[in-house]
């Protein structure tokens, strides 16, 4: 770093130790230091708007897009639901939400089923705002609709 002149920012920099579940206990929870500054090790840490966790299961990065970004997103676009037509609210949907659950997904490869359910919970709830259908109601055959097509 110092070669090309560059500094660490104490209050952006962040250490992560990645192990498998049975090594955990081995990782050293005393700071690492990089240049001047001590760096405390972090369960998690977000680069280009994906969180690693330490056994790199994805459980953070799910959890922010689930609960943070989409159904925040949802709750918006349900209070404005009746002032749209239902193709400009499938356009908004598509845009807002399938562009959340779908970007960096490449990083989602060999994650839990239980993981992946949550991200389609998403795509129900997105599929039941954008057909008005109760909580309750089977989301598939709204999904398999033809004449109301919420292809994603």
């Amino acid at each position: 770093m110092r070669a090309n002149r560059l500094q660490a920012n104490p209050s952006k920099t962040e250490v992560l130790w990645c192990s498998s579940g049975r090594r955990q206990h081995q990782i050293p929870a005393t700071s690492v230091r990089i240049g001047a500054i001590d760096v405390l090790p972090v369960s998690s840490v977000r680069n280009l708007g994906v969180y690693i966790d330490l056994d790199v299961a994805m459980r953070s990065h799910i959890t922010a897009t689930v609960m943070r970004s989409c159904f925040s997103a949802l709750r918006q676009l349900r209070s404005v639901r009746r002032c749209l037509p239902q193709q400009a609210l499938l356009t908004l949907v598509r845009a807002v939400i399938v562009g959340k659950v779908d970007y960096c997904c490449a990083v989602l490869v060999g994650v839990s089923s239980h993981l992946l359910n949550r991200l389609q919970s998403v795509l129900n709830a997105a599929a039941r705002l954008v057909f008005s259908a109760r909580r309750s109601k089977h989301v598939t055959p709204l999904l398999l609709s033809p004449n109301d097509s919420f292809d994603l």
